[in-house]
């Protein structure tokens, strides 16, 4: 997901976008913990995804 296709989207759709991401993180740092995770870099990818998301939020309110 880059910053270009977020930019536009209402604060509502960005909230739903951003909770979403959070559960999928939870998801994987469980998966992780119980030795079923096989690609590590999904977490750097959502964690990543989820800022991208808190920026667009940010601007948004702005």
């Amino acid at each position: 997901m880059k910053y270009i296709d977020i930019k536009d989207k209402s604060l509502n759709e960005l909230e739903a976008m951003l909770k979403e991401k959070k559960v999928l993180l939870f998801e994987l740092k469980a998966k992780l913990k119980t030795m079923q995770l096989t690609n590590t870099s999904e977490l750097r990818d959502v964690k990543k995804d989820i800022a991208r998301i808190q920026t667009a939020i940010t601007a948004v309110k702005a």
